[in-house]
C-alpha cells in the first residue's frame, strides 16, 4: 500500500477514508473493503472533478491503483477510473487508463469495445482511431459474444462512409463462430450486390470464376454484364458455403456457451459445474485444432478462473507442446505466479521453477524458491523442492545444506522441522544410498523431534523398508522393534496415533515375523488395544496435553502438505469427472 502520509498527511485525510486504508492494509484479499475505500474516494468533496484539491485527487489515484493491481481482471473499475480521469485531467490522461487496463486484460470485449467508442469521440484522425480498433480486433474478435466490439468498428466506418472498409470488416466477421453470426452474413450477402467484383472475392478467385463462366459458355460470346452476374451468382454460393461452415462451427460452440454462467471476473468461486464445462469446452477446441482459437479460449476461461491453478497448469502444458513458444509458456507462468494464484497454492510457482531449471536459468528457479518461502516459510514442499534442486544442480551436499539451514531458521515450526529431518534422512538413504548416515540422522534428532508423529512414521517406514537376507533378519527385526518401543514409551503422540502406528507394526509382524511373531504381536495388540485395565496406552499418562499436542502435530502435518488456504481455497488439478464439490486435497 501506498504511504498515505505523501498525499497531504493523515490530518487531511477523512476519518472514513483512514478507517477504510486500514481494513484493506488488515486484509488484502478482502474485495469488500476494497469496494467501500474505492467508493469512499470517489464520494469526497461531493463528487470529484476537476477542481478538487490535489489531496483528494491523489487519494482517489493512489485507491484505484492498489486495487486495480490486486484485481487487474475488473474491466468495470478500468472503464470507470478512465471516465474519472477524463472529467478530472482530459482525454490524454484517460487514454492512459485505457492503455493500461486493456493491458491488464487484453480479451475484454466490453473494455476493448468503450475504449474503443471513447477513441471515436475524442480523436479526429481516422488511422489512430482504426489503429485502437486494429488492435482490439486481434485481442477480442474471435470471442463467441465480440458482436458489440464488431458493431461499433461498423458503426465507425459507416460514419467515415468507408463502405470498402465496412464490406473487409463483415468478410472477416462471417467466419468466426459467434453469437450473431447469420445477422452479419445477411449484411454481408446486401452488400455483395453493390460492391466491384474486385472486392467482392480474392484476385486469384475472382479469375477461377471467370475462367468457369466463360468454359460454360460453350463458345457462346456474353456481355460483360451477363459474365458478372455469374460470378456474382458464383461469389454468392461460395459465401453461402462459407455460412453454413461458421454455422456449423457455432452450432457446435453454443452448447458449452449456454453453461457459461459467470463470463467475467469475480473473487467468489465458482460452482462446479462451471468448472467442468470449461474443462470440457478446451477439450472440445484442442481437439479442433485451430491455435488460434484454442489460445482465445484459453483467455477468456483465465479471466473467469484466474484463481483455479488447474487452468494455468494446463495453458502452460498445452503451450509447451507447441513448437517454439518457450516464452509464451514462460508469460503463462509470470501471469499466474505475480498476479492471480494465491501464493498460499505454491504448485504453480514451483512448476514454474521446474520450467526455468529446464531452460537452463537454475539461477531463477532458486529466485521462485526464495520467493515462495519468503511468504511461506513453513511450506514443506518448496523446501524439499529447493533442497532437489540443488541436489541436481550441485550435487548431494548442496541439497543438505538446504536443509540444514531451514532447520536452524526461527521461523519454522518444530514439527516442519521434524518433517525436513525425515526428508533429509531420506535423501541420504535414497539418493546417496548410505543407510547408515540416514539411520545416524534419525538417532541424533529424536532427542528434539519425539513428539512429531512425522518423524516416527517415517522412521518406522524406514526401517521396516531396509532389504535384508535370512542372516540379517532377526537384527532387522530387532531395530524396528526398538523404533516402536521408543515411539510407544518416549513420545507423547496421542493414543490414537499410537494406535495407528502400532497397527503398522502389527502388520510387518504378520507377514515378515519369525516363530515367535504372534508371541509378540498378541502383547502389542493387547497393551494397545486392550480394556483401560491391560492397555499400557491408557496406563501410559497420555492426556489432554498428550492428545493437544498429537492434534496439533497432524495440524501441521496437514500444513506440510499444502492443505492450509488464505481466502481463495482451490484445488489443484481437481478429478475432471467430478460431478459433486470436489474436496480439497
Amino acid at each position: 500500500m501506498a504511504d498515505m502520509n505523501s498525499f497531504g498527511g493523515m490530518d487531511e485525510e477523512s476519518a472514513e477514508i483512514r478507517r477504510l486504508n486500514a481494513e484493506v492494509e488488515a486484509d488484502t484479499d478482502n474485495f469488500e473493503n476494497w469496494e467501500k475505500l474505492v467508493a469512499a474516494c470517489e464520494a469526497q468533496d461531493g463528487g470529484l472533478n476537476r477542481n478538487s484539491s490535489p489531496h483528494a485527487l491523489a487519494t482517489l489515484r493512489d485507491a484505484y491503483d492498489r486495487f486495480l493491481a490486486k484485481f487487474p481482471l475488473l474491466f468495470g473499475y478500468w472503464k470507470k477510473y478512465a471516465d474519472l480521469e477524463f472529467n478530472i485531467s482530459g482525454p490524454e490522461s484517460a487514454e492512459i487508463v485505457y492503455e493500461r487496463g486493456c493491458a491488464s486484460i487484453t480479451n475484454s470485449v466490453d473494455l476493448w469495445t468503450n475504449y474503443c467508442s471513447f477513441k471515436m469521440q475524442t480523436t479526429h484522425v481516422p488511422h489512430l482511431v482504426r489503429e485502437i480498433f486494429d488492435r482490439g480486433a486481434e485481442s477480442v474478435g474471435l470471442d463467441f459474444l465480440s458482436h458489440p466490439f464488431w458493431d461499433k468498428y461498423i458503426e465507425y466506418e459507416e460514419l467515415q462512409e468507408a463502405h470498402d472498409r465496412v464490406f473487409a470488416i463483415l468478410l472477416r466477421v462471417i467466419h468466426i463462430p459467434m453469437h450473431q453470426y447469420a445477422r452479419y452474413f445477411e449484411r454481408f450477402r446486401q452488400m455483395c450486390h453493390t460492391r466491384p467484383l474486385e472486392e467482392l472475392v480474392a484476385p486469384e478467385v475472382l479469375s477461377r470464376f471467370r475462367a468457369e463462366v466463360e468454359a460454360e459458355s460453350y463458345g457462346v460470346p456474353k456481355t460483360e454484364l451477363e459474365v458478372e452476374r455469374d460470378i456474382r451468382a458464383k461469389a454468392d454460393a461460395f459465401y453461402y458455403e462459407v455460412f453454413t461452415r461458421t454455422q456449423s462451427e457455432t452450432t457446435k460452440r453454443w452448447t458449452y456457451e449456454a453453461e457459461i454462467k459467470r463470463p467475467y471476473f469475480h473473487v467468489t468461486e465458482l460452482e462446479n459445474h462451471q468448472l467442468i464445462n470449461w474443462r470440457k469446452y478446451l477439450d472440445f477446441e484442442e481437439e479442433d485444432g485451430d491455435y488460434a482459437r484454442i489460445v482465445a479460449l484459453y483467455e477468456r476461461c483465465l479471466v473467469t478462473c484466474a484463481f483455479y491453478d488447474e487452468f494455468w497448469f494446463r495453458y502452460a502444458r498445452w503451450m509447451s507442446a507447441q513448437p517454439g513458444k518457450a516464452e509464451e509458456v514462460r508469460n503463462i507462468y509470470l501471469r499466474a505466479t505475480t498476479l492471480f494464484v494465491p501464493i498460499s497454492r505454491p504448485g504453480i510457482r514451483l512448476q514454474f521453477a521446474y520450467f526455468e531449471e529446464m531452460s537452463g536459468r537454475a539461477d531463477i528457479a532458486r529466485d521462485i524458491h526464495a520467493a515462495v518461502l519468503n511468504e511461506l516459510p513453513e511450506s514443506v514442499e518448496t523446501i524439499t523442492s529447493w533442497a532437489n534442486l540443488e541436489r541436481r544442480q550441485k550435487g548431494l551436499d548442496a541439497a543438505i545444506e538446504v536443509y540444514k539451514a531451514q532447520i536452524d531458521s526461527p521461523r519454522i515450526d518444530i514439527f516442519i522441522k521434524a518433517a525436513l529431518v525425515t526428508d533429509w534422512a531420506f535423501l541420504l538413504w535414497k539418493t546417496k544410498g548410505s543407510v547408515d548416515e540416514a539411520r545416524t540422522v534419525f538417532a541424533k534428532n529424536v532427542q528434539y523431534y519425539s513428539d512429531s508423529r512425522t518423524f516416527w512414521q517415517k522412521w518406522l517406514e524406514f526401517e521396516l523398508e531396509q532389504p535384508t537376507s535370512a542372516e540379517q533378519e532377526k537384527q532387522h527385526a530387532v531395530r524396528i522393534k526398538q523404533v516402536f518401543d521408543d515411539l510407544r514409551t518416549k513420545s507423547r503422540l496421542s493414543a490414537a496415533v499410537k494406535k495407528e502406528l502400532a497397527e503398522v507394526y502389527m502388520t510387518y509382524l504378520q507377514q515378515r515375523g519369525g516363530k515367535d511373531a504372534m508371541k509378540l504381536f498378541i502383547q502389542v495388540d493387547r497393551e494397545m488395544f486392550g480394556p483401560q485395565s491391560v492397555s499400557v496406552v491408557s496406563k501410559s499418562g497420555v492426556g489432554k496435553d498428550s492428545l493437544a499436542l498429537g492434534e496439533l502435530d497432524e495440524a501441521t502435518r496437514l500444513k506440510a502438505e499444502g492443505r492450509f488456504f488464505s481466502y481463495y481455497q482451490l484445488q489443484r488439478d481437481p478429478d475432471p469427472n467430478a460431478v459433486g464439490p470436489v474436496p480439497f486435497q
